[in-house]
């Protein structure tokens, strides 16, 4: 009896020992689970493109990641994924991308990004990647899809990858190039572009804060950059002038503002000029149907690309004529750098 009696008692304090660590186990079970959800979100959204260590740097100051949306579709020419997280008491945007290698789904696209008249505000990226910050912020890249041959009008395909960062603190740190490119050479592959796949630039190299312009330069130390044609092109009274660099020289679009001392880039007294590659530059640099009054236009790898200036009427020493000329020396810049021809000036 006393061993049975031993026996019960043993029993019953391994029953509660076993019961005690079911329960630690489950308790630690419900603490690792969100970060177990972590992990396997990030593995598995944008088709597991997505490097772990940026992904946690641009979620910044937010809890668990809490969505992970992919879709695709090879026969319309689209793929695009997103991440959220839990951030600020609700689901909070990480990343998210949208490709297309369809004509119409990049028009569209572009003609948000460049509505006015095209004069939209937009900011480069470094000279290597083939696309630009727009003004909502959305990075915009448009890569040439050699498996993808031409499209019913014998113009090469191109693939247009539109992405964007959520928070705007994270906006301006070095993951995003490491989030956003991979990104990119992921929708590539997924589409069949067949595209070279692109680098993520070297060092702390930040994006571009759509917040802030960058800092102009005296006209006479613009040699050199991707607006080195303003440092040769006879800008009447040039040691007045800055120039603010908008552009490179792999981007669908670009900028070169030229500012006046003292003024700023909102006084209207400054002369802008764009550059817009591809055939669907054509419908945004019309108003109405019109064309806007002084342009030079060109063919550049099999399809149009425009420019033109904007400028008021009113800037001393540099009249219609002026303006001519030095559009004429940004053009021409454009077309040798991009290996173009045909250049022809309108207006």
């Amino acid at each position: 009896m006393e061993r049975l009696r031993y026996g019960g008692v043993s029993m019953r304090r391994w029953m509660k020992a076993a019961v005690a660590a079911v329960a630690v186990l489950g308790l630690g079970g419900w603490i690792a689970a969100p970060y177990v959800k972590d992990r396997w979100l990030v593995r598995t959204a944008c088709d597991g493109a997505l490097p772990a260590g940026a992904v946690r740097q641009l979620a910044v100051g937010g809890g668990h990641f809490t969505e992970a949306d992919t879709t695709s579709h090879p026969r319309l020419g689209d793929y695009g994924c997103s991440l959220h997280f839990e951030g600020r008491g609700e689901h909070t945007l990480v990343v998210r991308m949208a490709a297309y290698v369809r004509r119409d789904d990049q028009d569209s696209a572009f003609l948000a990004a460049f509505p006015q008249e095209a004069f939209a505000a937009l900011h480069p990226l470094p000279r290597h990647l083939p696309g630009f910050v727009d003004s909502f912020g959305d990075f915009q890249f448009l890569l040439h899809c050699p498996d993808l041959g031409k499209d019913a009008e014998g113009r090469p395909r191109r693939l247009l990858v539109s992405a964007v960062v959520g928070d705007a603190t994270a906006r301006t740190s070095h993951a995003v190039y490491e989030t956003v490119i991979p990104l990119v050479n992921s929708a590539s592959t997924r589409l069949g572009c067949g595209a070279e796949p692109l680098k993520v630039p070297k060092g702390d190299v930040a994006p571009p804060d759509r917040e802030k312009e960058p800092k102009p330069l005296p006209v006479r130390e613009a040699a050199g950059t991707a607006c080195g044609w303003v440092a040769g092109a006879r800008l009447p009274q040039a040691a007045r002038w800055q120039v603010r660099i908008l552009m490179n020289d792999a981007a669908p679009a670009g900028r070169c503002d030229l500012i006046r001392g003292g003024e700023t880039s909102e006084s209207g007294k400054n002369l802008d000029f764009a550059a817009w590659y591809g055939d669907w530059s054509n419908r945004v640099v019309s108003y109405d149907g019109v064309r806007r009054p002084l342009m030079a236009t060109a063919r550049c790898a099999g399809e149009a690309a425009n420019f033109a200036v904007s400028a008021p009427k009113d800037i001393p020493g540099v009249g219609r004529e002026e303006q001519r000329g030095l559009l004429r020396a940004f053009a021409r810049d454009q077309v040798e750098r991009r290996g173009c021809f045909g250049l022809r000036l309108t207006g």
